[in-house]
């Protein structure tokens, strides 16, 4: 089972509370910005010291906000090791746990920002993140989580980006990660095995069991997916 824990406080201080609560996975996130409205891309933020588990499990959030979402991935196949020339660092390299900074869509980017905003947008990013929790933590545990910007005792006002059309990064952020922690809190068994689930929204329209070395296939043209 998982139990969420939101962290308060200037960065280090939530990674090190983090560390002492014995957390097994941290994620903070945030929404990408440019002086553009064109920037189309997902990115996670790794450490300068990630673990070679934060690595994977950031590249294949990315993968999968790119598939769901029709964006590109930046980065070395998603991830930015130590961030942007050094900026997000600090914010995950004092854990002791795999730590990942999120940046799935762009809050200056007028279809995405729209997408940030909407129920089902949320939803859909949420879902991603719990997935990829599931995948890389399948034990369970505490889950750290972290919302950009907010709650800095050092700059209390700081709500990050503003969306195009209105709102914010932060708070934003924190609409997806507290509809994750639900996600997460609601699974009573931990599977031992992997899951193939067909989704329409948050709904689970299909779910089986199938073999972790399975490698599927989707035929577009008959509408297929495929599963030796």
């Amino acid at each position: 089972m998982y139990k969420v824990k939101f962290y308060k406080g200037n960065y280090i201080k939530r990674q090190k509370n983090a560390n002492k609560d014995k957390a097994i996975a941290y994620v903070e996130q945030h929404f990408n910005s440019s002086a553009s409205s064109q920037p189309n891309y997902s990115v996670v933020i790794t450490g300068s010291n990630a673990s070679t588990t934060s690595k994977n499990w950031g590249r294949w959030y990315a993968r999968s906000i790119s598939s769901s979402f029709a964006t590109k991935v930046s980065g070395d196949n998603g991830i930015l090791v130590g961030g942007w020339n050094g900026r997000g660092d600090g914010n995950l390299k004092h854990t002791e746990m795999p730590a990942i900074l999120l940046e799935p869509l762009f809050a200056s980017n007028p279809q995405q920002a729209d997408i940030i905003r909407s129920e089902e947008g949320q939803l859909k990013l949420a879902r991603i993140l719990v997935e990829s929790i599931e995948r890389f933590f399948p034990q369970g545990g505490l889950v750290a989580f972290s919302v950009g910007h907010k709650y800095k005792k050092s700059n209390p006002k700081d709500r990050g980006a503003t969306l195009v059309g209105g709102g914010t990064e932060a708070d934003y952020a924190e609409k997806v990660l507290k509809k994750a922690a639900v996600m997460l809190e609601q699974i009573d068994n931990i599977p031992e095995q992997r899951t193939l689930r067909v989704m329409q929204g948050d709904k689970v329209l299909f779910e089986t069991v199938i073999d972790e070395d399975d490698d599927l296939s989707w035929d577009a043209q008959r509408g297929v997916l495929q599963i030796p």
